[in-house]
């Protein structure tokens, strides 16, 4: 969640000890499993989870990216995430978002396309599934 690694021998005593998140609340979706800081899944509970995008990152309209994986977990497909004014900064977006997936959903690989449009660069993350 904080995108800070796990060192699982730690504690689970220890906020950054290690913790198991499903990545929601709702205990009926069916969500891949991972690891989390025990301190990152407890705050979870407490406030809507969201995944900063970098403030060196000059985007327009960021998409919630936990929003945005689980409905590519489910559907598939592709999304538009961003908007942004020049295509070197749809690029750094676009490698920032596939760095970022690989780990939020490293079961879904995704890949992310730049396209140009109205003065303004689109980017958009594609799953294998349809």
């Amino acid at each position: 969640m904080c995108d800070e690694p796990v060192d699982p021998d730690m504690s689970v005593n220890d906020p950054r000890g290690p913790s198991v998140d499903s990545r929601t609340t709702d205990r009926k979706a069916k969500v891949a499993e991972r690891l989390a800081h025990r301190g990152c899944n407890t705050r979870k509970g407490a406030v809507k989870v969201v995944i900063a995008w970098p403030d060196r990152l000059h985007v327009a309209d960021p998409a919630p990216l936990i929003t945005v994986a689980d409905r590519l977990e489910r559907k598939g497909g592709r999304e538009m995430v961003a908007r942004c004014p020049t295509e070197q900064d749809a690029r750094e977006a676009a490698d920032w978002l596939v760095d970022r997936f690989s780990r939020l959903v490293p079961t879904l690989p995704v890949t992310a396309d730049v396209q140009a449009g109205g003065g303004q660069y689109v980017v958009i993350l594609t799953t294998g599934r349809r």
